[in-house]
Order: C-alpha cells, then sequence, then structure tokens
C-alpha cells in the first residue's frame, strides 16, 4: 500500500521558474522531499541498476505530513442566486441519456442541502433506476416519488418534474425519445407532496450530482450522475405539457420566457469551462472535472459528423461519476530552479519511513540559451495518455497479449484500489464509454523510476517513462550533452523550442502529437535539424492541448487503429479545437511521411533482432555501420525482452510516405505469433498475422536525408533503448547509436 504520493503543477520549468509540489502523506508524522536527477530508473540488476543523484536545493528538507483526497466526478455548478434560493413552485426539465440507471441514486438537476436534506433534485432513483423528484424540508422530511417505471440505458428521454407550493402538486413526466414497442418506460406520475413546506437556501444548483460540502474552497458533490445532459431548464412555476414541449427549444414566446430561471445551452463554448444560460437571468454556470464535451445530442440527425457546422446538435455534456481533472490539492513545498542547474530528468523525491515516490519533471536549458547541441524530447503526452492505466487489473485479455503471467506491483495495486486518481486514455469510464481527457494535475503513479507494466516484455518490463531513462542513462554513460524538453513545451512554443539544437533524440514510445507538434518537427527537419528516432509506434495519435486549461490532452479514438475503445459515431472532433482527431495516418500524415517508419505490429512477450539489408552497405550510410560486422546479428540481447527488436514495431512503406530516397538498412526477424499486425493494416481480418507468418512485423532501421542537410534516422522498435547498456555499453546497438549521434552532431552535408 502506498502511503505516499504527489504531483507537481508543471511539468517542466527553466532555472529562475517555480514548480509546485502537492502531497498526501498519510505514513508519519512527517516526510522528507529531496530533489534528484533520475538517470536510470530500472532497478534491473542485470543492467546499469537504479540511479539518481541528490541535488543540492533549497527544496530538500522535511515536511509535515497530512491528508489530501481527491474528489472526482463531473458537474456543473450554478452559483448561488435570488432567483434560485427563494424558488417555492418549480419546473425541472432536461433531455438526459443515461448510462448507468441501475447503480443508485444519481442527480440529474439538484437544489439541494445535503447537510439537513433540504431542497429539490431531479434525480434517478437507486430503488428502481427511474426519474424521481426527491423533497427534503430541512428538518428530517425527506419525500421521493419516481415514476417506477426503469431506464433503459444509453437511450434518450424526455424528463420533467413540478412542484406547486400551494397544492403540493408533484408531477413527474418521463417520455422516451426510441419508442420501442415492448418497453414499458413511458409514464406520467401527479401525487400530493407530504414534506409540508421546501425551504430555500444558499447552496449552488448543480447539474450531474447534488451539492454536499465545501472542501477547501472546492465544491464537494455526492449522486454523481452517468450520462448525457441536453438542454436543462428550470421555471418558476409549474408548467403544462404544451410549456414543456415550447421549452424544449429557445427562444420561446413572452410569457414563457418570463417564468423561465434558467435555459442552458450546453453546445454553446464547447471549448470552453462554462456553460451558457440563455434566459435574461444570464446564470452562466462552470464546469467541475471536465466531462466529455462535443457529443451528440437528443436531436442529432447524424447527417453532420462535425460539431463545428452543426453545434446545435451536439448539445450534451457527457458526465462521470469519475472524471477528474484536477486534484486541487494545497502545495506542500515549491521549487525555484537554481541557476545553473543542468538540463535533464528530475524528480521531487518524497520518503516517509518504507514509503516512497517520485514525482518527475524536466528541467530545461535557459530560455533562448541551449547548453548542448542535443536535445532529448521528453514525451509528456504519451505520458499523460497512459497515465494511470488500469489494463493491467481490467482488461480480461492482458496475459494473452503479453504471452505470460502478469506481475502486478504496488503502483498498479494502488491504482485498483484507488479509482479517485483517474484512468488513462486507455481506460474506460465506469458506465463503459472510453477516457478523452488526461490530466497531469494529479498523481501519475505509472510515470515513475522503478515501475514495471505487463506490456513491458520479459526481463526489466518496461514501457513509456522508465524505459525511457535507459535513453537518458546512455546519454550520461556516453558523456554526451543534452538538454530536455517535453512534449507540451513543443505544442505551445513550436518550432522555437527546438530550433537551436542540431539534433533531437526521442524517445522510445512518443505516440501522440498535437498538429502544432507535428508542424514544429517537419520545420525542424526542412530547415537542415536532425531527428534521431530511438523507438516505435511514433506520430500515431492526433491530440489536442486545450488553449486555456493547462495540462490536459484530448484523445478521440476513431474510425481506425489499436483501440482499447472507440469513439462513438459523431464524435470524432475534438471538443478543444473542433479538429479531426483518430490516427495521423488517416489525417493524411502517416508516420512515415515525418519518420521513414510507422507502426506495423504488436507484440509483448520477448524481443529479437536484426539482420542487415543491402543497403547497409552503400557508400552514404557507411557511418550507420563503423565498426559492425556486415554478418552480425543486431541487438540480440537487451533488457526489454532480451532484444532490441520488439514491443511494437515500425516499418518503412513507400506507399504511406517513406521517402523514396530512403535507405532501410537493417530489418528484424524471427519474431514470435505474439506479434500481430496491427488492425488498420488490414481490410479483411484473415489468418496469417503473426509474426512468424507476416512479413509486415518486422522493424525496418532507416535513414534518410531532408531539406538543407537534415536527416532522419529511424530504429523501428520500442526496445531498441533497452539494448543500450548491454555488455558495459559496448555492444552493437549502443556502437550504432553512438555512430549516428555522432555524425548528427557534425553539420557537415551527408
Amino acid at each position: 500500500m502506498m502511503k505516499i504520493t504527489g504531483y507537481a503543477d508543471k511539468i517542466s520549468a527553466a532555472p529562475g521558474e517555480t514548480i509546485k509540489f502537492m502531497v498526501n502523506s498519510e505514513a508519519g508524522k512527517r516526510y522528507r522531499a529531496d530533489i534528484v536527477r533520475v538517470i536510470c530508473g530500472d532497478e534491473n540488476p542485470d543492467g546499469p541498476g537504479y540511479q539518481e543523484k541528490v541535488v543540492k536545493t533549497a527544496t530538500n528538507g522535511t515536511y509535515k505530513s497530512r491528508k489530501q483526497v481527491i474528489h472526482a466526478g463531473s458537474f456543473v455548478e450554478i452559483g448561488a442566486s435570488d432567483m434560485l434560493d427563494g424558488l417555492e413552485s418549480f419546473t425541472m426539465q432536461a433531455f438526459i441519456w443515461p448510462t448507468t440507471p441501475t447503480i443508485g441514486t444519481q442527480a440529474i438537476i439538484s437544489k439541494w442541502r445535503d447537510s439537513d436534506k433540504c431542497g429539490a433534485a431531479l434525480i434517478i432513483t437507486k430503488e428502481n433506476g427511474s426519474i424521481a423528484l426527491c423533497l427534503g424540508n430541512g428538518k428530517g422530511k425527506v419525500e421521493t416519488v419516481h415514476t417506477g417505471k426503469p431506464l433503459v440505458a444509453h437511450e434518450w428521454y424526455f424528463v420533467a418534474a413540478s412542484y406547486d407550493a400551494k397544492t403540493k402538486a408533484i408531477t413527474l413526466v418521463q417520455e422516451p425519445l426510441h419508442g420501442y414497442a415492448t418497453k414499458s418506460d413511458r409514464a406520467v406520475v401527479r401525487r400530493k407532496s407530504t414534506v409540508g413546506k421546501v425551504p430555500g437556501h444558499n447552496m449552488p444548483l448543480i447539474m450531474g450530482g447534488y451539492f454536499k460540502t465545501i472542501d477547501k474552497g472546492r465544491t464537494v458533490c455526492g449522486g454523481h450522475y452517468n450520462g448525457k445532459i441536453d438542454s436543462p431548464r428550470i421555471a418558476n412555476r409549474v408548467l403544462s405539457a404544451t410549456e414543456m414541449e415550447a421549452l424544449k427549444t429557445w427562444p420561446v414566446n413572452t410569457e414563457l420566457t418570463n417564468s423561465v430561471i434558467g435555459a442552458w445551452d450546453f453546445s454553446a463554448d464547447i471549448p470552453g469551462l462554462t456553460v451558457c444560460d440563455l434566459s435574461a437571468n444570464l446564470l452562466h454556470g462552470e464546469i467541475v472535472n471536465l466531462p466529455a464535451r462535443a457529443m451528440t445530442g437528443w436531436n442529432w440527425t447524424g447527417e453532420e459528423m462535425n460539431w463545428t457546422n452543426a453545434p446545435d446538435q451536439y448539445g450534451a455534456i457527457h458526465f462521470h461519476d469519475d472524471d477528474i481533472y484536477d486534484a486541487g490539492w494545497e502545495v506542500d513545498f515549491e521549487l525555484t530552479i537554481p541557476k545553473g542547474l543542468k538540463s535533464g530528468v528530475y524528480a521531487a523525491r518524497l520518503r516517509a519511513g518504507d514509503h516512497e515516490d517520485h514525482i518527475p519533471f524536466a528541467v530545461r536549458a535557459p530560455r533562448g540559451k541551449p547548453t548542448a547541441k542535443v536535445l532529448y524530447l521528453m514525451p509528456s503526452a504519451s505520458y499523460q495518455a497512459y497515465a494511470n492505466e488500469h489494463m493491467n487489473t481490467d482488461s480480461p485479455i492482458g496475459q494473452l497479449l503479453a504471452g505470460r503471467l502478469i506481475q502486478l506491483d504496488k503502483f498498479n495495486i494502488f491504482l485498483n484500489e484507488h479509482r479517485e486518481y483517474g484512468g488513462s486514455c486507455y481506460d474506460v469510464h465506469s458506465d463503459g464509454s472510453g477516457i478523452c481527457y488526461s490530466s497531469r494535475l494529479r498523481p501519475i503513479l505509472n510515470m515513475r523510476p522503478k515501475h514495471r507494466m505487463w506490456i513491458g516484455a520479459t526481463e526489466s518490463t518496461l514501457w513509456q517513462f522508465n524505459a525511457d531513462t535507459h535513453i537518458t542513462d546512455w546519454l550520461e554513460a556516453m558523456n554526451i550533452d543534452y538538454d530536455v524538453i517535453s512534449d507540451e513545451d513543443l505544442h505551445y512554443e513550436g518550432l522555437s523550442a527546438i530550433e537551436d539544437y542540431s539534433v533531437v533524440v526521442s524517445s522510445t514510445h512518443p505516440e501522440y502529437h498535437s498538429v502544432e507538434m507535428w508542424d514544429a518537427m517537419d520545420a525542424y527537419q526542412r530547415r537542415g535539424g536532425r531527428l534521431m528516432y530511438l523507438g516505435a509506434n511514433g506520430w500515431y495519435w492526433r491530440i489536442q492541448y486545450h488553449s486555456d486549461v493547462p495540462g490536459v490532452i484530448e484523445v478521440r479514438r476513431n474510425e481506425d487503429g489499436i483501440r482499447t475503445w472507440e469513439a462513438r459515431t459523431g464524435e470524432y472532433y475534438f471538443s478543444f479545437s473542433g479538429e479531426y482527431g483518430g490516427l495521423w495516418r488517416r489525417n493524411g500524415r502517416a508516420p512515415q511521411k515525418l519518420l521513414g517508419v510507422g507502426f506495423t505490429a504488436q507484440g509483448f512477450d520477448i524481443s529479437s533482432y536484426y539482420l542487415r539489408n543491402p543497403d547497409s552497405h552503400k557508400a552514404k550510410v557507411k557511418f550507420i555501420f563503423e565498426g559492425i560486422g556486415k554478418d552480425e546479428k543486431i541487438g540480440d540481447f537487451g533488457l526489454i525482452g532480451n532484444g532490441a527488436a520488439g514491443l511494437e514495431l515500425d516499418r518503412a512503406d513507400r506507399a504511406l510516405g517513406t521517402p523514396p530516397d530512403a535507405y532501410v538498412v537493417a530489418s528484424s526477424v524471427d519474431h514470435t505469433d505474439i506479434y500481430l499486425v496491427v488492425c488498420e493494416e488490414m481490410l479483411v481480418s484473415t489468418p496469417g498475422v503473426g509474426g512468424h507468418e507476416n512479413e509486415l512485423v518486422r522493424a525496418d532501421i532507416t535513414f534518410h536525408e531532408t531539406q538543407n542537410g537534415g536527416a532522419v534516422w529511424s530504429t523501428g522498435s520500442i526496445a531498441w533503448a533497452g539494448s543500450l547498456a548491454h555488455n558495459n555499453y559496448k555492444n552493437n546497438i549502443s556502437r550504432m547509436t553512438k555512430n549516428v549521434l555522432k555524425r548528427f552532431i557534425n553539420p557537415k552535408p551527408f
């Protein structure tokens, strides 16, 4: 059990800039924090071993422990107002698309104070999963009137509840839009209330939950709703059926307008964090914990797939009881990056007794003043996409994919028990819908040194951040000066973040890129920059960062690619920007165009090796193989699956954009049948897609020149870096990588 966890407010910082750290410690009265330079996070004794160096800073020291909790679950909050606080008679109505109607009480629209059970709430009742109105007088009397007709999951309904303060009359409407002949889920219920007067109160109006309390300035809700809400409305009197029908759309006639307290349009400002009230009262609301937007609404016709072209058909927000954006913890300590601190990958190391956690971050060179010719691009977007993934515990086919018994470490076990820490963009929400947003403003426990991941192959079993420390370890061992930036830096700063470097070195798995990142790397190459792509399955998924909200990415898993979930039809465009999501290949930019190679196969048991191709003997690429024999097996060793060609593989393909003058200097061979061709390569499902049967299951090492003296060298394998340290770095993988880096640093044309 982990009793200390934390996160930072930034993923990178330059000298003079400050990073804030938030910590939850339940291990003793105090804990110690030290800033460390992370060199190698792999604990495997067959490799370099775990390496970190403590850096002396003013931040290092002991701090008081305190428990900090995460309140997951999304909702919309409308601040207190006189019109809402003094509401006596009312009508609440909305369109809803519930996804888990049977799991318990879920509030759709609520003006409720839970401490004394005061107010009113339109809910889904735990008794039978039907629509209900809950009333409380704040004196212990609570009444719930329901329709008794269970809602059908993943179907649209019009729902409404009205209450007449004078007559105590309650009316409930549950109107299915689907109209199945065999489903008895339509209801209109009328009943007298026995609760007495329902007093007003100054708690906020909540959509997608009900108000419970305030914790350190943040609203905490219960009764979180799973599903979509569209066109919520509140009137200050009981509306007739005709008036309810009229209020479904806006505008309405003057008489009805005068009765409307709020008419919210979720299709307005979809990229933003507010919801718009169309009424004259302007009771605009704030979105909490980033529920999914740009969702098809009750009136979506299927004729338009892009929400920007028909926003009125995308007036739904999909709420989840496990949404999380910002954990909202209070700051425990800060670090101002010291002047002269060497650029690199660092972490705040937290220790309390036997309990330990690391909070990684990148230290950049002084802005505008590179300290090296080589830049390591830390793939923070990919780390976020995988952040706190639960595939190791949730996936029923995990062991089949890995081809072995899966071992769970402390991070995996903790995340399985603490779902409030949020999932990854490979996971689904509790209602089965895909997680399309991922934030770094929470502890990301698989972005840690010492972490092992189930798809990391045999031997060290590493993936993402910890596997990438094999690269930083090698750079340190070779005494190569390098600077570091993150994907987030590249996205927001573009070409200026990398243009002053001779060589950019990628990570093992730079899978997720925004158009801003892609364009920056393309421009870098065109102006003569040189890229060493030391991984595979890179530049694969298109993502987007939010323009105003820090630290969050959006992924829409569209019509193709390796997916653990897929976006629903009509929901393929980013809510953050209106751009089409999915694979870069389906956006007309296959990775081969930028890298020379692109994703072709994956397998997670053991890795293999490369053999040289005829291209490797040509004069132009002779430098790559200096000191390497023509018949050598290249990389038949390593810490990731015992080989350099493994996990995910990339291949050259002229039809997909590999430059016509690219050299395919080596290719991997002899992969197991756990390795399978990726689905985007198959038009028809057929046998014969395993490693022993299909020639597409291979990794290609390629080299090609770009404009103005630039060049790209690609290894085509995630496992490559795991072989660098073999035999104390004296091996053909290390030799080849150093040959290329040495030549790429040299500005001489090829």
